[in-house]
């Protein structure tokens, strides 16, 4: 479950599993530990069409062909690193499947706001002001 509104089954995820390098001594050498998670966000049908234009174009650069790919190695067990994958796959589409922040709505300065601005330069000019004037004593 990515959100409430999106689910995905795992038949629509596609794990391929290769030799990961990092530590693992020998079991490197001979274990398919690390997992290669796909999900095709452009031809699911689980994720909704207001959905998949929002996250086609916030994932632009992370998408091969409407792709996701998300490759997990930094455990030496392969289960470990499928759990790794699935959870940086559901992070990145409950990403780019959040609404957009509302526009900020732009106000003015209050007049009080205005005035303290103004009397407080005011104040910094006049102790600067003080501090020039004073050689000739």
């Amino acid at each position: 479950m990515v959100t409430r509104a999106l689910v995905i089954p795992a038949g629509e995820l596609t794990e391929r599993f290769s030799r990961s390098s990092g530590p693992g001594g020998q079991g490197v050498n001979t274990a398919d530990s690390r997992v290669e998670l796909s999900f095709d966000i452009a031809n699911s049908p689980s994720v909704p069409a207001h959905l998949r234009d929002r996250m086609l174009a916030r994932l632009a650069r992370r998408l091969t062909d409407g792709i996701i790919t998300i490759a997990a190695s930094e455990h030496r067990a392969q289960l470990a690193n499928r759990n790794a994958a699935r959870q940086r796959l559901a992070a990145a589409l409950r990403e780019a499947a959040a609404p957009p922040p509302r526009e900020r709505r732009q106000t003015k300065p209050s007049r009080g706001a205005r005035e303290r601005r103004l009397t407080d330069k005011r104040r910094r000019g006049d102790t600067k002001r003080a501090r020039r004037a004073g050689f000739d004593e």
